[in-house]
């Protein structure tokens, strides 16, 4: 009897142990470890692209320069160049006074494309700050934006830089704006390539001098002269006989009041 309890009671202790509720819960994997990434970088800025009309319209002045890159759509070309921030541009700008300086057929008989390579021929596709035209001085000639064909020699003397094509050498006289990838620089001359221009072009004429005042209106003129002289001397005898005239009259009277008292 006591063997059947104690089989019975090992038997129901195996059930209780083999039981899902008793049986111990395999362990689960631990949680992997939450991953801290970095924060992300802001994103760069816009390049600021300079507005060439803008520039050229409130600087100079260079209104004849900016006409011609307008009406020959020139100033888009320099436009996107301008805004390559990797080569950038370099433009020579002559003033209005430098144009007025030569005759007006020298461009009014220029053809479309000529007066575009013209245009052209005024800037590298590259910038250049001022202290870089030393070195880029002895990579003469150097080529422009109007091709391999239309060339400038620069020379640099003690910070003076000159900028010669065939027909003129003009200086940079001021920068008008250099920040790369722009730089703009003004020059007191056109430049003028004789593969546009066969010849020297002729200047405009000299304006008239402003007329003077007459020598009549201010100094007397040697026949006016001798007119008033001759007037005065006439008007002196005048004079002169009026008084001889007058005492004569008195004498006379005098005379004639002498008689009567004597008579």
């Amino acid at each position: 009897m006591e063997l059947k309890t104690g089989i019975f009671t090992v038997a129901m202790l195996a059930i209780v142990l083999s039981s899902p509720a008793v049986a111990q819960k395999p362990k689960s994997p631990p949680a992997p470890s939450a991953t801290i990434l970095p924060p992300a970088p802001a994103p760069a800025p816009a390049p600021h692209h300079v507005d060439l009309a803008d520039l050229l319209s409130v600087a100079g002045p260079f209104h004849t320069f900016l006409d011609y890159l307008q009406k020959t759509n020139v100033i888009e070309t320099f436009q996107n160049q301008a805004n390559d921030t990797k080569n950038g541009i370099t433009i020579f700008v002559p003033k209005d006074s430098a144009f007025a300086a030569l005759k007006k057929t020298t461009f009014a008989n220029l053809t479309q494309d000529q007066l575009k390579s013209l245009l052209l021929y005024h800037a590298f596709p590259k910038y250049y700050s001022l202290a870089e035209f030393d070195k880029l001085s002895t990579l003469n000639p150097v080529t422009t934006f109007a091709g391999s064909q239309y060339t400038l020699n620069l020379t640099y003397n003690m910070g003076t830089i000159q900028v010669k094509s065939m027909w003129s050498n003009p200086k940079i006289s001021s920068s008008v704006y250099s920040t790369r990838p722009v730089a703009v620089y003004e020059v007191n001359k056109v430049l003028l390539p004789m593969q546009i221009f066969k010849s020297d072009p002729p200047l405009a004429p000299a304006p008239a001098p402003a007329p003077d005042a007459k020598a009549s209106d201010v100094t007397p003129s040697p026949t006016s002269g001798k007119s008033a002289s001759a007037k005065a001397k006439a008007e002196e005898k005048s004079s002169s006989h009026q008084v001889g005239a007058g005492v004569a009259h008195y004498l006379a009277l005098a005379v004639s009041g002498v008689l009567m008292l004597l008579c």
